[in-house]
């Protein structure tokens, strides 16, 4: 039975890293394709390793498992962060149906300091 729990958890995980990987080929821009890669690609791989822990049946896999996912969870949501801010600094265009840029005329690219509340930009017009 926990053969048959852990391959489920390994198709489901499999299938969440299978989005981000076609998320990563298909969606428009570097912030869209951060965002798909960091949210599916994190939990497809936590999945895989929370299977690894189940079938392993050893506490020293399953702690060795847990770290790895706890190090996950906490470094991938900092590492987008910085690639979007990286891109956004060196000038990477949004996507041409973007809505908003909310920094736009608020980030100085120089000092890389935020100046001010920045105020939504709305493009399209209001969001609902």
């Amino acid at each position: 039975m926990i053969e048959f729990i852990g391959g489920v958890i390994i198709l489901i995980g499999g299938a969440f890293s299978l989005v981000a990987g076609i998320g990563l080929a298909r969606l428009p821009d570097l912030y869209v394709r951060m965002h798909a890669a960091t949210k599916a690609g994190t939990l497809g791989a936590g999945l895989v390793l929370a299977a690894l822990a189940l079938e392993a049946q050893s506490l020293e896999v399953a702690a060795r498992a847990l770290a790895g996912i706890i190090f996950l969870f906490f470094t991938a949501p900092i590492a987008a962060h910085l690639l979007g801010r990286a891109g956004y600094l060196a000038g990477v265009p949004l996507w041409s149906q973007s809505c908003m840029d909310e920094l736009a005329g608020k980030y100085d690219p120089e000092s890389q300091a935020l100046e001010g509340e920045p105020e939504p930009q709305s493009t399209c017009g209001p969001l609902t």
